[in-house]
């Protein structure tokens, strides 16, 4: 990958951030200490940084999507309130790829689980 010192700056943000922030959440972030950042180049990046494997997108339905640090294999709640995005550890939720790909229907080889419902605060 083409080293920028831009990407560096975003890539750092996300391995920091437990948030799960948007692009725009990301942009905000960075734009006070960083004031030559566009918010074109953090989209660019953020897509760059998914395409190479190195940070998760999560596709958001009827919203933006969030971007997720890579560490320890997990799932996502969405508060259907305030928005907010968080991790499931996939202890939480047993699911049996193998039972999902019997009777040759499909071969599943990557599973991705997003809960939704109210966080703590919006209960």
């Amino acid at each position: 990958m083409i080293y920028s010192k831009q990407r560096e700056i975003i890539y750092n943000a996300m391995k920091d951030n437990r948030s799960h922030p948007t692009a725009d959440e990301l942009y905000n972030q960075l734009k006070p200490k960083n004031p030559q950042l566009s918010i074109g180049t953090v989209y660019r990046n953020l897509n760059l940084l998914v395409e190479k494997g190195l940070i998760d997108r999560i596709k958001v339905p009827n919203g933006p999507d969030r971007f997720d640090r890579k560490d320890s294999p997990h799932y996502h709640m969405i508060c259907k309130v305030c928005g907010k995005a968080f991790d499931i550890p996939k202890s939480y939720i047993e699911i049996n790829k193998n039972a999902l790909n019997k009777d040759d229907i499909a071969l599943v080889e990557e599973l991705n689980v997003i809960c939704y419902g109210k966080c703590r605060d919006c209960i």
